[in-house]
């Protein structure tokens, strides 16, 4: 037999699993479909919880022992007037000495006493709520004090705000008419309630103001972004608000400077390039027109050719260079849509154009813009018979939208598209497919505008481009 222990059927410790309900609070982000979206609504929350926690419980605690104390020193000292004033009528006999003690009880006690001789006590009625509490607490101390039967009536004199205490006594009943406030205390509760709110108000008046400011450097700094992000001139951001803002705000103006230093040498340089490359190319063309050997065939041919490396070569310089160098100027989107149209109408294009409520002058490059545009329309012309180009505002952003009847493109296929260098049409030829960088240029420009390009299956029954630039 082997010696290993025998498992006889052990089974593993049982997960604690959460609730269901808790599941989906630790998921990560979950608290932010709940929480406000602002910086400045969440900071405020942050403050204003805490701060009415704490004042819940310090009021909470305070009126439990604040009233409770009260009430039992009041009651108290109540029971032990009401006891002495029945101890000294007791001893007096006459109608004179009992006016006499009414009198100096009025005056010094500020009570009202009065006596009914061979009368009996009747059922007290009491309110309800906190008045009842302290009855509560009155009747145990009286009859701590009396030892005797008694009755409180908290609502026959309630319009005069008086209580009406009731003892029996020997040979009668013994009323005594206290005001309410020898009982139930005074309004420092709710002085007190007032006090905690009101300062926590003047409180949160003064960290809102402290914090719009603090929120209101973080919101420029945003705003500095985008407008750098689409290609806007952008001003030194200044440093202020907290250190992490400020220390934000260095760090994005180095960044600002280091983008626009790398663009500005890139520009350069390219400016050198296609400078060094036009000469061969003017030269070639030079020795072209002086060849009187060569047959016309051949001529045409390599005209052919320098044309089509003339084409590569600007739209090799257009992708690379970008529109870094251009910046953003009020341009008539209306004008330049009818001057871009306009050119392609002229070679023979058949395009329409249809302008919805567009702004007057918005902030953009228009030679990078008509540059995107020239591409879209070229696209739709070189594939489509009818072309239609359409523009509108739709609330702070200008949607464009480029349709043709071509026979358009696979939507598998339109990601592909805008990457550099592909060309979906199969002959390879330059004259009808380009070479692959007219989409890459057109989706650069628009997103170096804060932008969006997509393509989309067009009611014409071929491609659909559709802009949405932000003005």
């Amino acid at each position: 037999m082997s010696d290993k222990p025998i498992n006889l059927g052990a089974r593993p410790p049982a997960q604690i699993m959460p609730a269901p309900g808790l599941l989906k609070w630790l998921e990560p982000g979950a608290l932010d479909k709940v929480m406000p979206r602002t910086l400045m609504a969440r900071v405020s929350l942050t403050i204003v919880v805490p701060l009415i926690l704490v004042q819940l419980i310090s009021t909470y605690v305070f009126y439990d022992n604040h009233w409770d104390t009260m009430s039992r020193r009041m009651s108290a000292d109540l029971a032990g007037d009401v006891a002495a004033v029945q101890a000294v009528l007791a001893q007096q006999d006459t109608a004179e000495q009992r006016a006499w003690l009414t009198d100096t009880v009025r005056q010094t006690l500020d009570l009202g006493v009065s006596f009914t001789p061979g009368s009996a006590l009747t059922s007290g009625r009491k309110l309800v709520g906190s008045e009842a509490d302290a009855s509560d607490v009155l009747e145990r101390a009286l009859w701590q004090s009396l030892q005797k039967p008694f009755t409180i009536d908290t609502l026959q004199y309630r319009t005069e705000r008086l209580v009406a205490i009731q003892v029996q006594v020997e040979n009668g009943v013994m009323q005594i008419l206290v005001p309410r406030s020898r009982i139930f205390g005074n309004n420092s509760t709710y002085v007190f309630v007032i006090w905690m709110v009101g300062s926590s108000m003047l409180l949160f008046g003064v960290a809102t103001a402290y914090l719009r400011g603090q929120v209101r450097a973080v919101r420029r700094l945003a705003q500095a972004a985008d407008s750098f992000g689409k290609g806007r001139e952008v001003p030194d951001f200044p440093a202020e608000g907290a250190f992490e803002v400020r220390q934000a705000a260095r760090a994005f103006n180095i960044m600002r400077d280091r983008i626009q230093r790398q663009i500005t040498q890139r520009t350069d340089m390219l400016a050198g390039v296609s400078h060094d490359l036009r000469t061969p190319l003017t030269r070639m063309k030079l020795q072209l027109a002086m060849m009187g050997t060569a047959t016309a065939e051949d001529v045409a041919a390599l005209r052919d050719d320098l044309g089509e490396m003339e084409r590569m070569l600007e739209a090799y310089l257009a992708f690379a260079r970008g529109d870094g160098a251009e910046e953003a100027t009020p341009t008539d989107v209306a004008e330049l849509l009818e001057d871009v149209v306009g050119r392609f109408r002229r070679e023979g294009a058949n395009i329409s154009l249809n302008v919805t409520a567009l702004p007057l002058r918005a902030a953009m490059k228009p030679i990078a813009f008509e540059r995107c545009l020239g591409n879209l329309i070229g696209n739709a012309v070189r594939y489509g018979t009818n072309v239609v180009v359409s523009a509108a505002r739709s609330g702070n952003f200008l949607t464009l939208t480029v349709d043709d009847d071509g026979p358009g493109i696979a939507p598998e296929k339109r990601e592909e598209a805008f990457r550099a260098f592909t060309r979906l049409e199969p002959s390879r030829n330059p004259k009808t497919g380009g070479i692959g960088l007219g989409l890459t240029i057109t989706r650069d420009i628009v997103r170096g505008m804060g932008g969006e390009i997509a393509l989309e299956d067009s009611p014409a029954g071929g491609l659909r481009a559709n802009l949405k630039i932000p003005l």
